[in-house]
């Protein structure tokens, strides 16, 4: 009976230690993100990215849907990537951020045009359609 109230003891204790550990460590992650800069504009952009993928609608239209859901994401990408070039220092990685940002806003550009040409392409099918059952 000893052994088993023994292990309820160490098996609480490690429990209550487990969680403080916890605390702790979110409590530094706390402090670390409104201590630095960077890390805060990497935060917010990937917070922004969320929300406005968040706010789209399913349309039906796959891609159209995956054209939407990517723009924000590219956009995050190029706000991360002036973030590295605001803060970074290693020369390989600010190289690569300004590929980043010049290849996303290109494929933004892309996915724009596509969407809007999607959108006339959809909008004349649409009308050709209803105008076809009023013939009917």
């Amino acid at each position: 009976m000893r052994v088993r109230w023994r292990l309820v003891v160490i098996s609480t204790l490690c429990f209550v230690l487990a969680i403080q550990a916890q605390e702790l460590m979110r409590k530094h992650a706390r402090e670390k993100s409104t201590n630095d800069p960077a890390w805060s504009e990497l935060q917010s952009s990937m917070e922004k990215m969320h929300m406005s993928m968040a706010s789209i609608k399913p349309s039906g239209d796959r891609d159209a849907d995956f054209v939407k859901l990517m723009i924000p994401h590219h956009q995050a990408a190029i706000e991360m990537a002036r973030t590295q070039l605001l803060f970074g220092k290693d020369p390989q990685m600010r190289r690569l951020a300004q590929e980043i940002i010049t290849d996303q806003q290109s494929e933004i550009e892309l996915m724009n045009l596509w969407l809007k040409q999607h959108d006339a392409y959809t909008s004349a099918a649409e009308r050709r359609k209803s105008g076809a059952r009023k013939e009917d």
